[in-house]
């Protein structure tokens, strides 16, 4: 069986990360910019997932703490543009729930992660596109990746927390 090549909407799809401040808010950033395929029969068994993100599209609503996102503190956006991941596994876990295994690449570091995908189902638009949804779950720790900054607060603990909660609602087309 020849497999399904599918392309990322990036106008229709989104990649959102959640990280704590001050151990007692929860932010929320955003990467506006992604691109990615996969290539996967018909029923996405045996799919391949290749995602990146423009570092330089980082928005969590406040262009300071963005720029500082982007600096060497952080990603470093001038020397490492790109977040990637590319799977190496996926596998079924459910009944529309899979397991994707691969190598997330952040600041130059590359370490497996394991994601959560879970497909919504494939529709056609109004212009004859056909379309697939999915939604990406997953966690990393930053620091895995030398994002280290950081600084400590006076009631003990620290500005940043290491856990980053990564969501994605995907939309893709086929090609």
């Amino acid at each position: 069986m020849e497999n399904t090549k599918w392309e990322i909407d990036p106008i229709h799809s989104a990649v959102h990360f959640k990280i704590k401040h001050l151990e007692i808010v929860t932010l929320t950033g955003t990467f506006n910019e992604i691109q990615g395929t996969v290539e996967a029969e018909e029923n996405f068994e045996n799919a391949e997932f290749s995602f990146s993100a423009n570092v330089d599209s980082i928005d969590t609503n406040d262009q300071k703490r963005d720029a500082h996102l982007k600096s060497a503190d952080f990603f470093d956006a001038e020397k490492f543009p790109k977040i990637t991941f590319n799977s190496t596994k996926f596998k079924r876990t459910g009944d529309a729930i899979f397991e994707l295994v691969g190598k997330f690449t952040i600041k130059g570091v590359t370490k497996p992660t394991i994601l959560k995908i879970k497909y919504l189902g494939t529709n056609t638009d109004p212009w004859g596109n056909t379309k697939a949804g999915l939604q990406l779950k997953g966690k990393i720790n930053r620091k895995d990746f030398g994002l280290v900054w950081n600084a400590a607060i006076e009631t003990g603990g620290f500005l940043v927390g290491e856990e980053v909660k990564i969501k994605a609602n995907i939309e893709l087309f086929k090609k």
